[in-house]
């Protein structure tokens, strides 16, 4: 069975607290925090997933998994730190150097937080082998980030397939989560591709029944 991390990106605003109870009662098992800051990738997000983490920090008990989408991390793991997020995820792109992505690695560690790498569709599995055995989990993007509702792209799965079976010869604790275009029709795909975390936005969201959806995503 995998977990499932509910993104809000595509959320509607004047309806958030009502969509934030019906998705905290349908069984995820995180919040998943899209943070975008308008150079990484074109849309700006920050005001509104801080806004949204304030929310959640005073109707809900279930973890936060940040997904930074950002060039300046340092700056944004400070300010999502005071939410207490159970994850926080920074892209391997996003660094300028090693040496700068193992200080965002540590800072994060430093502060009780799991830590987590994201890649984009076409960055290669072999560019974070070497980060593995200081981080909790490697986010798998399966589509270009930046926008929520788009297809999953097939040649992801492959990637997650050869970094699973990296993670199990190495005897490795890292856990893997996929986001982007995940839905009922291809998350058995997914799983048995090796990941344990999907990410899950308009899929459930645009359902008629959030709790349904959850359940069968949850395969």
């Amino acid at each position: 069975m995998v977990e499932v991390s509910a993104s809000i990106l595509s959320m509607k605003n004047e309806n958030a607290i009502k969509t934030l109870y019906n998705l905290e009662t349908s069984g995820i098992d995180y919040f998943h925090i899209d943070v975008m800051d308008g150079k990484f990738v074109s849309a700006d997000t920050t005001s509104k997933m801080l806004e949204y983490c304030e929310y959640l920090n005073s109707i809900s008990n279930l973890p936060l998994d940040v997904h930074l989408m950002v060039e300046d991390a340092k700056s944004y793991i400070s300010s999502f730190l005071v939410f207490e997020p159970n994850i926080i995820t920074v892209h391997l792109e996003a660094a300028k150097s090693k040496q700068e992505l193992l200080e965002w690695i540590n800072y994060i560690k430093e502060k009780n937080v799991r830590v987590g790498i994201s890649i984009k569709p076409n960055t290669k599995i072999d560019e974070i082998l070497e980060y593995l055995p200081f981080i909790h989990i490697v986010l798998v993007m399966t589509v270009e980030p930046g926008k929520g509702g788009q297809e999953l792209i097939p040649s992801t799965i492959q990637k997650i397939k050869e970094l699973s079976n990296y993670i199990k010869q190495n005897n490795l604790e890292v856990d893997i989560e996929a986001d982007g275009g995940i839905n009922e029709e291809n998350v058995a795909m997914l799983r048995d591709a090796g990941v344990n975390i999907i990410v899950a936005g308009s899929s459930i969201t645009n359902s008629n029944n959030f709790k349904e959806t959850v359940t069968k995503l949850k395969i």
